[in-house]
């Protein structure tokens, strides 16, 4: 703590400052600093190699012709909808529930044209609950598509 005495004409004067109070106060601002600085750059998660094992130092394969297929599967209000290449296929909702079967079904179906294939896309809307976001990911897995990427769903 700062101590500052200053006498004159036989009076002292103490003054004590706390500096407990700004430490705390520095430490919480610092902290909060570094939290809003790392999650404010991430836009897309990769957790396909980080849950099925660890990526060998050897040199890469080349691309399978799979690659250039686009699997995309958007978790909306009214239900999914798969993008397949340059197909699209709606899933609606059944009895207000999501589709789970139909979904699964028609992801091996996709595996079944593009057996090489083995990253896709999921995005979801901000008003849906997070539940809906794991079923998605959880029918991915099921159909063998691994390497998942989360990305925002956007507006619509």
């Amino acid at each position: 703590m700062a101590h500052i005495e200053s006498g004159g004409s036989g009076r002292k004067t103490s003054l004590e400052l706390n500096l407990v109070p700004f430490i705390d106060l520095m430490s919480v601002l610092i902290t909060f600093l570094l939290i809003t600085a790392v999650w404010s750059q991430v836009s897309m998660i990769q957790i396909g190699s980080s849950i099925y094992g660890k990526k060998t130092d050897t040199a890469p394969a080349p691309p399978p012709p799979d690659a250039d297929v686009v699997l995309k599967l958007e978790v909306k209000a009214a239900g999914y909808f798969l993008t397949v290449g340059k197909q699209l296929m709606s899933l609606p909702l059944i009895d207000n529930d999501y589709d789970e079967a139909g979904l699964v079904a028609q992801l091996e179906k996709a595996k079944q044209q593009y057996p090489n294939k083995v990253d896709a896309v999921i995005m979801m809307q901000d008003e849906i609950p997070y539940e809906r976001l794991i079923k998605g990911m959880d029918g991915l897995l099921k159909s063998g598509f691994t390497s998942i990427s989360v990305a925002t769903g956007g507006p619509n």
